[in-house]
């Protein structure tokens, strides 16, 4: 057994392996993550492409190589909403040791992804994610993001594929728990979602977080092992990044508000806390060197160069598997821009958390 595991699941060998596909308007990229599943070492028995409201080539694409189609009807709630609604109809003829595996059209999975993630699910775990490379494109605003990633991989290996979030670019689940979260959600044991037993909470930004704190607070365990591996895309835009990461920051605090403080959560509002110490300390750093600045009194302290030596050791080593020339770059600190763009959207999530905006995909 691995040491993360939970008791909660009797360790059983698995049946079948069912691919999920939540795509709209992925004309673009579903060709890739179809094919990235047929060319599994273990492929799945069944493909589905759940089409939640397509305009485009989607559907004729999947149609074309193979894959089956599920055409959502009258979805208002997007990923989780389309989600739902075709695990409805699947759930009740599988068996509890078969697995549901959910994937993101823009998401390609390494051959072994599915063979490693059935291994560890066959050992009881009650769910397993992958960890992921940024893809091709986007200029400088990708190479940032796939450094970013790299560092999150880097992160993932060094704790053994103990995770925080199945995130919802590839997740495994056996189908004994995707019932329990279903009967937990109607018994009140786990907010309720939509109302009627969905696997997926719709009241969400963030589904694939709240779908892991259902899975911890039903006793189970969640890994990424090392191999299961994708590829996924990055935004191209600074503001399709931007928008993004409000969408996870804000996301993950109000899945911490909606839980509360229990034996799972604290970890996470502990990240919070730590994030927002960061943000502070950067406030305070800023403000200290404009104000110097401004006095003409700058000087460079030891202790403080000392520190920043740290930080450029950390930036060069976690960013190592992206070859000796990024790490060569990493260390002139160009990307601290970006670590403040990403605070500052931190700090936005917050504040639209605690003052109530509306909320936006």
């Amino acid at each position: 057994m691995g040491k993360h595991r939970r008791s909660g699941l009797t360790p059983a060998a698995i049946r079948d392996v069912i691919a999920l596909i939540p795509a709209h308007n992925e004309a673009d990229a579903i060709a890739d993550s179809i094919q990235g599943l047929y060319g599994q070492t273990v492929p799945p028995q069944r493909v589905i492409v759940v089409a939640d409201n397509c305009t485009d080539a989607t559907v004729a694409i999947a149609d074309s190589l193979r894959a089956e189609v599920f055409e959502t009807r009258g979805n208002r709630h997007k990923k989780a909403g389309g989600l739902n609604q075709v695990l409805a109809e699947l759930l009740p003829g599988l068996h509890d040791d078969d697995v549901v595996l959910v994937t993101d059209a823009d998401s390609a999975l390494d051959p072994g992804f599915v063979a490693c993630g059935v291994e560890h699910l066959a050992k009881g775990y009650g769910g397993v994610g992958g960890t992921f490379r940024g893809g091709p494109g986007g200029g400088f605003v990708g190479h940032l993001q796939r450094n970013e990633y790299a560092r999150y991989s880097r992160d993932v290996k060094r704790l053994g594929g103990k995770c925080l979030v199945l995130t919802g670019t590839a997740a495994m689940f056996r189908v004994q728990v995707l019932r329990q979260i279903s009967r937990a959600r109607l018994t009140g044991r786990l907010p309720a979602g939509d109302g009627i037993g969905g696997i997926y909470d719709t009241s969400v930004l963030t589904e694939d977080n709240e779908l892991t704190f259902a899975v911890l607070h039903l006793g189970h365990q969640v890994l990424s092992p090392q191999g299961c591996t994708l590829t996924t895309e990055v935004m191209l835009t600074w503001k399709a990044l931007w928008d993004q990461r409000l969408r996870w920051k804000r996301g993950a605090v109000e899945n911490c508000v909606q839980y509360g403080l229990t034996h799972i959560t604290w970890r996470y509002w502990g990240r919070q806390l730590l994030s927002m110490a960061g943000v502070l300390v950067t406030v305070v750093y800023l403000s200290t060197i404009a104000y110097s600045l401004a006095l003409h009194s700058f000087r460079p302290h030891e202790f403080w160069l000392w520190v920043s030596l740290v930080f450029v050791i950390e930036r060069v080593v976690t960013v190592r598997e992206r070859g000796w020339k990024r790490m060569l770059l990493a260390a002139s600190m160009y990307e601290l821009f970006f670590d403040f763009l990403l605070q500052a959207c931190h700090t936005k999530a917050y504040l639209d958390s605690v003052f109530r905006r509306e909320r936006a995909w």
